[in-house]
Protein backbone atom coordinates (compact mmCIF):
# COMPACT_ATOMS: atom_id res chain seq x y z
CA UNK A 1 0.00 0.00 0.00
CA UNK A 2 2.95 2.51 0.66
CA UNK A 3 4.53 2.09 -2.45
CA UNK A 4 1.08 2.46 -4.43
CA UNK A 5 0.65 5.80 -2.57
CA UNK A 6 4.22 7.05 -3.17
CA UNK A 7 3.45 6.27 -6.99
CA UNK A 8 0.34 8.36 -6.73
CA UNK A 9 2.07 11.26 -5.47
CA UNK A 10 5.07 11.19 -7.65
CA UNK A 11 2.11 10.65 -10.67
CA UNK A 12 0.51 14.05 -9.30
CA UNK A 13 4.00 15.73 -9.31
CA UNK A 14 5.49 14.12 -12.92
CA UNK A 15 1.79 15.37 -14.32
CA UNK A 16 1.91 18.72 -12.63
CA UNK A 17 5.64 19.07 -13.91
CA UNK A 18 4.61 17.54 -17.29
CA UNK A 19 1.46 20.21 -17.90
CA UNK A 20 3.71 23.05 -17.10
CA UNK A 21 7.09 22.25 -19.39
CA UNK A 22 5.53 20.24 -21.59
CA UNK A 23 7.72 16.80 -20.63
CA UNK A 24 8.23 14.71 -17.64
CA UNK A 25 5.50 12.98 -16.90
CA UNK A 26 6.64 9.35 -18.94
CA UNK A 27 10.70 9.89 -17.72
CA UNK A 28 9.85 10.19 -14.48
CA UNK A 29 7.14 7.70 -13.94
CA UNK A 30 9.13 5.21 -16.04
CA UNK A 31 12.40 6.19 -13.69
CA UNK A 32 10.65 5.07 -10.94
CA UNK A 33 9.40 2.32 -12.08
CA UNK A 34 13.19 0.97 -13.44
CA UNK A 35 14.73 1.82 -10.26
CA UNK A 36 11.98 -0.94 -8.57
CA UNK A 37 12.95 -3.46 -11.13
CA UNK A 38 10.39 -3.38 -13.61
CA UNK A 39 10.95 -4.70 -16.83
CA UNK A 40 11.28 -2.07 -19.48
CA UNK A 41 8.33 -2.99 -21.81
CA UNK A 42 5.98 -3.79 -18.80
CA UNK A 43 7.10 -0.63 -17.15
CA UNK A 44 6.23 1.63 -20.59
CA UNK A 45 2.99 -0.55 -21.21
CA UNK A 46 1.55 0.21 -17.13
CA UNK A 47 3.13 3.97 -17.60
CA UNK A 48 0.90 4.63 -21.01
CA UNK A 49 -1.98 3.22 -19.54
CA UNK A 50 -2.03 5.57 -17.29
CA UNK A 51 -1.49 8.09 -19.33
CA UNK A 52 -4.68 7.80 -21.85
CA UNK A 53 -6.58 9.32 -18.09
CA UNK A 54 -3.70 11.93 -17.69
CA UNK A 55 -3.23 12.69 -21.21
CA UNK A 56 -6.96 13.17 -22.11
CA UNK A 57 -7.18 15.37 -18.74
CA UNK A 58 -4.10 17.50 -19.35
CA UNK A 59 -5.73 17.90 -23.21
CA UNK A 60 -9.11 18.70 -21.81
CA UNK A 61 -7.49 21.69 -19.61
CA UNK A 62 -5.20 22.92 -21.93
CA UNK A 63 -7.87 23.31 -24.49
CA UNK A 64 -10.27 24.98 -22.17
CA UNK A 65 -7.36 27.51 -21.38
CA UNK A 66 -6.53 28.18 -24.93
CA UNK A 67 -3.21 26.45 -25.08
CA UNK A 68 -3.38 24.35 -28.11
CA UNK A 69 -3.23 24.91 -32.21
CA UNK A 70 -4.94 22.31 -33.78
CA UNK A 71 -2.82 22.34 -36.84
CA UNK A 72 0.29 21.91 -35.08
CA UNK A 73 -1.03 19.04 -32.77
CA UNK A 74 -2.79 17.05 -35.91
CA UNK A 75 0.80 17.20 -37.81
CA UNK A 76 2.79 15.80 -34.55
CA UNK A 77 -0.08 13.09 -33.43
CA UNK A 78 -0.47 11.26 -37.09
CA UNK A 79 2.97 10.52 -37.44
CA UNK A 80 3.78 10.33 -33.88
CA UNK A 81 0.91 7.19 -33.34
CA UNK A 82 1.91 5.51 -36.34
CA UNK A 83 5.40 5.20 -35.12
CA UNK A 84 4.59 5.04 -30.91
CA UNK A 85 2.70 1.50 -32.17
CA UNK A 86 5.76 0.29 -34.43
CA UNK A 87 8.06 1.09 -30.87
CA UNK A 88 5.75 -0.90 -28.75
CA UNK A 89 6.00 -3.59 -30.73
CA UNK A 90 9.77 -3.25 -30.78
CA UNK A 91 10.17 -2.81 -27.12
CA UNK A 92 8.06 -6.12 -26.60
CA UNK A 93 9.84 -8.30 -28.54
CA UNK A 94 13.20 -7.56 -26.76
CA UNK A 95 13.96 -9.13 -23.04
CA UNK A 96 13.39 -7.06 -20.25
CA UNK A 97 16.73 -7.58 -18.46
CA UNK A 98 18.90 -7.20 -21.77
CA UNK A 99 17.24 -3.58 -22.63
CA UNK A 100 17.46 -2.23 -19.09
CA UNK A 101 20.48 -0.54 -19.28
CA UNK A 102 19.89 0.95 -22.69
CA UNK A 103 16.20 2.34 -21.67
CA UNK A 104 18.13 3.79 -18.45
CA UNK A 105 20.91 4.81 -20.52
CA UNK A 106 18.39 6.82 -22.81
CA UNK A 107 16.33 8.35 -19.47
CA UNK A 108 19.88 9.19 -18.40
CA UNK A 109 20.36 11.45 -21.34
CA UNK A 110 17.20 12.97 -21.71
CA UNK A 111 17.73 13.56 -17.55
CA UNK A 112 20.78 14.72 -18.70
CA UNK A 113 19.19 17.44 -21.43
CA UNK A 114 16.81 18.42 -19.39
CA UNK A 115 18.93 19.51 -16.36
CA UNK A 116 20.97 21.75 -18.75
CA UNK A 117 18.64 23.23 -20.58
CA UNK A 118 16.58 24.63 -17.89
CA UNK A 119 19.80 25.38 -15.78
CA UNK A 120 21.37 27.35 -18.56
CA UNK A 121 18.59 28.07 -21.20
CA UNK A 122 15.55 28.53 -19.64
CA UNK A 123 12.13 29.05 -21.92
CA UNK A 124 11.51 32.69 -23.30
CA UNK A 125 8.65 34.79 -21.62
CA UNK A 126 5.48 33.63 -22.56
CA UNK A 127 3.90 36.72 -25.35
CA UNK A 128 0.46 36.81 -25.33
CA UNK A 129 0.56 39.38 -28.25
CA UNK A 130 2.38 37.10 -30.70
CA UNK A 131 -0.20 35.05 -31.79
CA UNK A 132 1.37 33.21 -34.73
CA UNK A 133 4.15 30.57 -33.38
CA UNK A 134 2.56 27.05 -34.27
CA UNK A 135 1.27 28.66 -37.53
CA UNK A 136 5.30 29.20 -39.08
CA UNK A 137 6.26 25.84 -38.16
CA UNK A 138 6.47 23.56 -41.36
CA UNK A 139 5.07 20.57 -41.94
CA UNK A 140 8.41 19.18 -43.38
CA UNK A 141 9.54 19.52 -39.84
CA UNK A 142 5.91 18.98 -37.62
CA UNK A 143 6.01 15.27 -39.53
CA UNK A 144 9.40 13.89 -38.41
CA UNK A 145 9.60 15.08 -35.47
CA UNK A 146 6.21 14.03 -34.70
CA UNK A 147 7.91 10.34 -35.85
CA UNK A 148 10.47 10.38 -34.01
CA UNK A 149 8.67 11.56 -30.98
CA UNK A 150 6.41 8.54 -31.38
CA UNK A 151 8.59 6.33 -31.12
CA UNK A 152 10.95 6.72 -28.63
CA UNK A 153 8.55 7.42 -26.46
CA UNK A 154 7.09 4.04 -26.81
CA UNK A 155 10.28 2.43 -26.02
CA UNK A 156 11.47 4.99 -23.31
CA UNK A 157 8.64 5.30 -21.88
CA UNK A 158 8.23 8.93 -22.39
CA UNK A 159 10.08 10.96 -24.69
CA UNK A 160 7.15 12.87 -26.30
CA UNK A 161 7.43 16.17 -24.55
CA UNK A 162 11.69 16.03 -24.18
CA UNK A 163 11.83 15.97 -28.19
CA UNK A 164 8.85 18.05 -29.52
CA UNK A 165 8.90 20.67 -26.64
CA UNK A 166 12.32 22.24 -27.43
CA UNK A 167 12.75 21.45 -30.85
CA UNK A 168 9.38 23.80 -31.09
CA UNK A 169 10.54 26.22 -28.72
CA UNK A 170 13.64 26.94 -30.20
CA UNK A 171 11.50 28.80 -33.10
CA UNK A 172 12.41 32.45 -32.80
CA UNK A 173 8.14 33.60 -32.56
CA UNK A 174 7.50 30.38 -30.20
CA UNK A 175 4.87 31.23 -26.86
CA UNK A 176 5.73 28.42 -24.65
CA UNK A 177 2.16 28.09 -23.42
CA UNK A 178 0.67 27.28 -26.74
CA UNK A 179 4.13 25.23 -27.59
CA UNK A 180 3.31 22.90 -23.68
CA UNK A 181 -0.64 22.72 -24.30
CA UNK A 182 0.12 21.77 -28.14
CA UNK A 183 2.43 18.96 -27.40
CA UNK A 184 0.30 17.42 -24.51
CA UNK A 185 -2.78 17.58 -25.86
CA UNK A 186 -1.33 15.50 -29.11
CA UNK A 187 0.29 13.05 -26.54
CA UNK A 188 -3.24 11.81 -25.96
CA UNK A 189 -3.19 9.93 -29.38
CA UNK A 190 0.64 8.88 -29.32
CA UNK A 191 -0.73 7.18 -26.09
CA UNK A 192 -3.70 5.44 -27.42
CA UNK A 193 -1.70 3.73 -30.20
CA UNK A 194 0.78 2.69 -27.93
CA UNK A 195 -1.01 1.32 -25.61
CA UNK A 196 -2.67 -0.49 -28.03
CA UNK A 197 0.59 -1.95 -29.05
CA UNK A 198 1.58 -3.19 -25.63
CA UNK A 199 -1.86 -4.86 -24.98
CA UNK A 200 -1.51 -6.49 -28.95
CA UNK A 201 1.76 -7.65 -28.18
CA UNK A 202 2.44 -7.83 -24.31
CA UNK A 203 -1.32 -8.81 -23.53
CA UNK A 204 -3.72 -7.51 -21.08
CA UNK A 205 -1.65 -10.08 -18.35
CA UNK A 206 1.41 -7.76 -18.00
CA UNK A 207 -0.03 -4.52 -17.13
CA UNK A 208 0.16 -4.28 -13.58
CA UNK A 209 -3.09 -2.80 -12.71
CA UNK A 210 -2.66 -1.36 -9.31
CA UNK A 211 0.42 1.04 -10.63
CA UNK A 212 -1.99 2.29 -13.73
CA UNK A 213 -4.58 3.24 -11.02
CA UNK A 214 -1.82 5.01 -8.46
CA UNK A 215 -0.45 6.95 -11.33
CA UNK A 216 -4.14 7.58 -12.79
CA UNK A 217 -4.97 8.76 -9.72
CA UNK A 218 -2.07 11.12 -8.99
CA UNK A 219 -1.90 12.60 -12.53
CA UNK A 220 -5.28 13.54 -12.98
CA UNK A 221 -5.43 15.18 -9.87
CA UNK A 222 -2.75 17.65 -11.07
CA UNK A 223 -3.33 18.11 -14.79
CA UNK A 224 -5.72 21.24 -14.62
CA UNK A 225 -3.88 22.55 -11.71
CA UNK A 226 -1.21 22.10 -14.23
CA UNK A 227 -2.75 23.51 -17.26
CA UNK A 228 -4.18 26.30 -15.15
CA UNK A 229 -0.62 27.59 -13.67
CA UNK A 230 1.41 26.98 -16.88
CA UNK A 231 1.54 30.48 -17.00
CA UNK A 232 2.49 31.37 -13.48
CA UNK A 233 4.78 27.99 -12.32
CA UNK A 234 8.82 28.92 -12.65
CA UNK A 235 9.57 26.50 -15.62
CA UNK A 236 13.21 27.03 -15.30
CA UNK A 237 13.14 25.48 -12.06
CA UNK A 238 10.58 22.53 -12.34
CA UNK A 239 13.08 21.48 -15.25
CA UNK A 240 16.10 21.67 -13.03
CA UNK A 241 14.37 19.88 -10.22
CA UNK A 242 12.63 17.07 -12.70
CA UNK A 243 16.41 16.93 -14.40
CA UNK A 244 18.28 16.20 -11.69
CA UNK A 245 15.62 13.35 -10.24
CA UNK A 246 16.00 11.58 -13.71
CA UNK A 247 19.97 11.83 -13.32
CA UNK A 248 20.13 10.45 -10.22
CA UNK A 249 17.50 7.79 -10.63
CA UNK A 250 18.71 6.03 -13.59
CA UNK A 251 22.74 7.02 -12.37
CA UNK A 252 21.58 3.87 -9.39
CA UNK A 253 19.91 2.16 -11.77
CA UNK A 254 22.62 1.62 -14.04
CA UNK A 255 25.06 1.31 -11.43
CA UNK A 256 23.60 -1.62 -9.68
CA UNK A 257 22.49 -3.39 -12.99
CA UNK A 258 26.48 -3.29 -13.98
CA UNK A 259 27.44 -4.75 -10.45
CA UNK A 260 29.41 -1.62 -9.05
CA UNK A 261 30.47 -2.02 -5.16
CA UNK A 262 28.38 -0.07 -2.46
CA UNK A 263 31.05 2.86 -1.92
CA UNK A 264 31.18 3.40 -5.61
CA UNK A 265 27.38 3.96 -5.84
CA UNK A 266 27.23 5.82 -2.51
CA UNK A 267 30.32 7.95 -3.88
CA UNK A 268 28.33 8.78 -7.25
CA UNK A 269 25.15 9.57 -5.80
CA UNK A 270 26.50 12.31 -3.18
CA UNK A 271 27.94 13.75 -6.42
CA UNK A 272 25.02 13.94 -8.30
CA UNK A 273 22.85 14.80 -5.44
CA UNK A 274 25.47 17.85 -4.37
CA UNK A 275 25.63 19.18 -8.37
CA UNK A 276 21.64 19.01 -7.91
CA UNK A 277 21.36 21.06 -5.24
CA UNK A 278 24.23 23.60 -6.69
CA UNK A 279 21.70 23.56 -10.14
CA UNK A 280 18.81 24.52 -8.15
CA UNK A 281 20.50 27.37 -5.84
CA UNK A 282 22.42 28.62 -9.37
CA UNK A 283 18.74 28.46 -11.66
CA UNK A 284 16.93 30.73 -8.11
CA UNK A 285 20.01 33.26 -7.59
CA UNK A 286 20.14 34.34 -11.63
CA UNK A 287 16.34 34.29 -12.16
CA UNK A 288 16.48 36.64 -9.28
CA UNK A 289 19.02 38.54 -10.32
CA UNK A 290 17.24 39.28 -13.87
Amino acid sequence: MRKLIIFAIVGFFAQLVDGSLGMAFGLTSSTLLLAYGVAPAIASASIHMSEIATTAASGMAHWKFGNVNKRMALLLMIPGSISAFIGAAFLSSIPGEAIRPYISSFLLLLGLYIFVRFLFWPSPSDDKHNAKPAASVRKRILLPLGATAGFFDAIGGGGWGPINTPVLLSGKEAVPREVIGTVDTSEFAVTLSATLGFVLFLGWENFDWQWVAAFVIGGVAAAPLAALLVKKLPSFLLGVLVGGFIILTNSYTLLTVFNQPGTVILGVCIFILATWIIGVIYSLKGKGTK
